[in-house]
């Protein structure tokens, strides 16, 4: 390690410095304010809607269509934010305007949010949905990147952990309170607000307050963060320089922090579970477990709360045990009650097929039977999916402490950037896995809906991060790592 005051290894967190507050608090509104696109949109009621056969499926007899274009567009949209990330991080560091890239990328979430408005439940609207989420879930990755980057802002050393889950888990209370105001508002009633009645036109307008809320909540995040120039005064790059920068500093990490690429790969294994999760969670809720669309979004505030409240507790454990810690325990419970959760979904397809046969039968005389079968399987998701919605919170924030722990100053957009590539970089594992899944379900078990057997890809890709972040070491100071070795 280099001497940790001298100018080149420098921590990009303060050791003593007190941050007031209420800045700590504006900070955090900008997790709280971005929130309805990862609950919302991408989770609990867009990606549902987009993904549901009546409405997008041009085949009716292949009600996973939508699903599997939602994991391959999932897959596309990696690629390009893993292509974008690093070097949008640095050059937001050689400039100083990290802040400044922060709002443009911000705003253009939220103005993404407001375009889902005007996606009609057609199949012919199922590709340029596919493509405004895409584009939002770009804008919303690499903003998440430029604003993890400015934690160094109102973290110390000390609280980084405790920060870092304060932070994830307001968003998820954030989630929880525009859930509710989308539920009570447009969803719920028989006449939602402005006399709206059709089922897809309340998801329609729900779009529209996820883009006000975006665009109104990390305003005090936007106007209290403040860009500092950089003092290097380092040249432009352009895009070929930045590639070639970037890699020159991939390899010097390597050759001096190697621990830190083995956290890099890690995370880009479990992150990539993680956003599974979410982003068929609710999809598998509604195809294979028959929760309805009020069902869901009630599922979504139960689980909000309980992870928000969750998220902030272990980010008090972050800072006594440390954050390898933390991710290593949730991941191990993530993993397992992915498991769980498939194993339980279907107690008769676990059985001799000629007991499979005789419930066969049993349902077709007496129907109440089969709706018992829907109503245990709801009770198996309700407990385990909160107990994952709960897990993945503090699982990001512990990663993002972390990493916010070794950054030397005047680096941080760019190692942010590094990390949200290597994460985008293998993010086509989890959409392909889970299709596979789902396809290999089908055709074991000859049903049209298999989604639930994605969840075992989730578990698969959630170990796969445990296994390798086992045997990384948390760096006692600052990297190496700069773009100019």
């Amino acid at each position: 390690m280099n001497d940790n005051n001298s100018p080149q290894s420098k921590l990009a967190l303060a050791k003593t410095e007190k941050v007031p507050k209420w800045k700590v608090m504006n900070w955090a509104l900008w997790d709280w304010g971005n929130q309805p696109w990862a609950t919302v949109v991408t989770t609990f009621v867009f990606a549902v809607y987009l993904t549901t056969p009546e409405f997008f499926a041009a085949d009716p007899n292949n009600s996973n269509g939508p699903t599997l274009a939602l994991a391959i567009s999932t897959g596309i949209v990696g690629a390009c934010i893993a292509l974008l990330a690093p070097v949008l991080g640095q050059s937001s560091d050689r400039s100083g305007h990290l802040i400044r890239n922060l709002r443009i990328f911000t705003w253009a979430l939220g103005l993404s949010a407001l375009c889902l408005f005007f996606i009609a439940p057609r199949p012919s609207f199922l590709i340029p949905g596919l493509i405004v989420l895409g584009v939002g879930s770009i804008m919303m990755e690499i903003a998440s990147s430029l604003y993890n980057a400015s934690i160094d802002q109102v973290a110390t050393e000390d609280n980084v952990g405790k920060i870092s889950g304060f932070g994830w888990g307001f968003g998820y209370l954030g989630g929880i309170v525009v859930l509710i105001i989308i539920l009570v508002f447009f969803i719920l009633p028989d006449v939602g607000l402005f006399g709206i009645t059709d089922t897809p036109m309340k998801i329609r307008a729900s779009m529209v307050v996820c883009g006000i809320w975006i665009l109104l909540f990390t305003i005090p995040a936007l106007v209290t963060l403040k860009d500092r120039p950089n003092e290097d005064q380092s040249p432009k790059l352009g895009v070929v320089g930045s590639y070639r920068a970037l890699g020159r500093s991939i390899v010097h990490l390597w050759r001096t922090e190697r621990h830190v690429v083995y956290f890099l790969l890690a995370s880009a294994l479990f992150r990539d579970g993680l956003a599974a999760v979410f982003t068929f969670g609710a999809v598998i809720a509604a195809q294979s477990f028959g929760f309805t669309t009020t069902e869901i979004i009630i599922f979504g505030a139960a689980a909000n709360l309980i992870a928000g409240i969750v998220t902030i507790l272990f980010g008090l454990l972050d800072d006594k045990i440390g954050p390898k810690k933390v991710i290593l325990l949730c991941l191990a419970i993530l993993a397992a009650g992915a498991v769980v959760v498939f194993v339980l979904h279907q107690p008769a397809y676990s059985e001799p097929q000629q007991i499979c046969d005789k419930l066969t039968e049993v349902c077709q005389v007496n129907p109440a039977y089969d709706e018992a079968l829907v109503a245990h399987g709801k009770i198996i998701f309700w407990i385990f999916g909160l107990l994952l919605s709960c897990l993945v919170g503090p699982t990001q924030a512990a990663s993002r402490s972390f990493l916010a722990r070794v950054i030397p100053e005047g680096h941080s957009g760019e190692i942010f950037g590094l990390y949200t590539t290597t994460g985008r970089a293998v993010s086509f594992i989890a959409p392909i896995l889970f299709g596979l899944f789902v396809w290999f379900g089908a055709q074991v078990t000859g049903l049209a809906s298999t989604q639930h057997w994605g969840l075992l890809a989730i578990s698969v890709i959630l170990t796969a991060g445990f296994l390798v972040l086992l045997p990384v070491r948390q760096p006692s100071g600052p990297t190496h790592f700069s773009a100019e070795q």
